[in-house]
C-alpha cells in the first residue's frame, strides 16, 4: 500500500502495519516521517531499536537474529534498515524478502532510502514489503504541487491564508521545506489571528527559496521565461558555478537537438522517448520543447553555449550571468512570441 506524509497520521490510527517503507529526496519530510512512526510505535510497546545500514559489511544472520531471538518478558524491538544510495543488489533483496518472511507481531520493520526509481519499484522485494506493510514516499513537491502542500500545512497550523499569499509562500521557499516550515511557525507566533496577506508575510519573512540547475532545467523546457530568470538569479547569488549550468544546458540541448534531427527522419515520437529513456511523466515537457525549438533555434542556443563556454575557460574575470539569461530567454520561445504564463 502507498500513503503520502501528510496521511500518515491518520493512517496510524487504525493500527502500525508490520513494516514501513520510507523513501524520498525531501530531509523535512523523511523526518518528519521516521519521529511519527518511531513515537507510535513506542507508544505500543516497540521500546528496543536496532538500527543497521545496508551494505556489503552488513551481518544479515545478525538482523533475522533480532527478529527470532525474543522471550515472553521480551521488549518488542523495531528494526531499522538504511538502504544505500545505488539501491539494493539481487543478493541484499534477497535477504531483505528473507527478513520480510521473519516478521511477527512484536517486530516494527522501518526501511528508509532515497527516492526510488520505477525500476526499483517493480522489483520483487518493493513488492514483497509493499503488500505486507506501507509505502510512505517523501518527496519534494514540485512546483505545481508545492502551493497545495503549502496549503495543508496552514491548515495544520490553523493559518488562513489567501491563493496570492500561499503564492508568494511557494516562490520564497521552493526546495527548501524546512526553512517553509520555520516560517510558517514563526507566522504562528507573530500573527496569533493566523490570518496570512501577502504585506503580512513580506513584513515578517525573508526569501528562503532553494533551486538547483535541474529545476532551472525544468522551467527552461516547459518555456517558463520568468520562473527560469528567477532561478538563474538565485543560483548566481548561492554562489553555484555557471560551468555547471553550462553542462547540465549543454546535454540538454544535444538531447533536444538529436531528438529533432530523428523527427525530421519519421521516427514516431514515442520510439524518440524510448529511445532517450524520457520517464512518461516527464514525456509532456519536451513535447512542448520540441514544439517550441526548432532546429534552427536549437542550433542558435548551441552556438550562444558554445560561445559562453569558451569565455568562461579564457576571462576568468569575465561575468557570464547576462549571458546565461539571454540563453534561457531564447529556449523559453522569447524570440518567436510572448512567454507562456507563469
Amino acid at each position: 500500500m502507498r500513503i503520502y506524509p501528510e496521511q500518515l497520521g491518520e493512517r496510524l490510527k487504525q493500527g502500525l502495519s508490520s513494516a514501513y517503507l520510507v523513501c524520498g529526496n525531501e530531509p523535512l519530510l523523511l523526518q518528519e516521517t521516521s519521529d511519527l512512526l518511531r513515537q507510535h510505535g513506542k507508544t505500543a510497546g516497540f521500546l528496543e531499536r536496532h538500527s543497521y545500514s545496508v551494505d556489503s559489511q552488513l551481518d544479515w544472520t545478525e538482523v533475522l537474529d533480532c527478529c527470532q531471538a525474543l522471550s515472553l518478558f521480551s521488549a518488542r524491538q523495531i528494526i531499522e534498515l538504511t538502504l544505500p544510495e545505488t539501491g539494493l543488489n539481487a543478493n541484499q533483496a534477497k535477504s531483505l524478502q528473507t527478513v520480510l518472511d521473519a516478521l511477527h507481531p512484536d517486530i516494527l520493520l522501518l526501511v528508509y532510502g532515497p527516492r526510488l526509481n520505477k525500476k526499483q519499484e517493480s522489483g520483487a522485494w518493493f513488492k514483497a514489503l509493499t503488500a505486507q506493510g506501507i509505502y510512505v514516499p517523501c518527496n519534494t513537491p514540485d512546483a505545481r504541487q508545492l502551493p497545495r502542500f503549502i496549503q495543508q500545512r496552514c491548515q495544520q497550523l490553523g493559518l488562513k491564508a489567501d491563493a496570492e499569499s500561499i503564492q508568494l509562500l511557494a516562490q520564497w521557499h521552493e526546495g527548501n521545506l524546512l526553512a517553509l516550515s520555520q516560517s510558517l511557525h514563526k507566522l504562528t507566533l507573530i500573527y496569533p489571528d493566523g490570518t496570512l496577506t501577502v504585506p503580512r508575510i513580506q513584513d515578517a519573512l525573508s526569501r528562503h527559496n532553494h533551486y538547483t540547475p535541474f529545476q532551472l532545467l525544468d522551467a527552461l523546457l516547459a518555456g517558463q521565461a520568468k520562473r527560469s530568470q528567477r532561478i538563474l538569479r538565485q543560483l548566481e547569488a548561492e554562489g553555484v558555478e555557471a560551468i555547471i549550468i553550462l553542462r547540465t544546458l549543454q546535454r540538454e540541448l544535444t538531447q533536444l537537438y538529436r531528438m529533432q534531427e530523428m523527427g525530421k527522419q519519421g521516427t514516431p515520437l514515442n520510439r524518440i522517448f524510448e529511445n532517450f529513456r524520457v520517464w512518461q511523466n516527464r514525456r509532456e515537457l519536451y513535447v512542448g520543447a520540441l514544439h517550441r525549438l526548432p532546429l534552427p533555434l536549437l542550433l542558435q542556443a548551441l552556438h550562444q553555449l558554445t560561445q559562453l563556454e569558451r569565455q568562461v575557460k579564457t576571462d576568468f574575470d569575465s561575468h557570464i550571468w547576462p549571458g546565461l539569461s539571454t540563453l534561457a530567454t531564447l529556449m523559453c520561445g522569447m524570440s518567436q512570441g510572448l512567454p507562456r504564463a507563469q
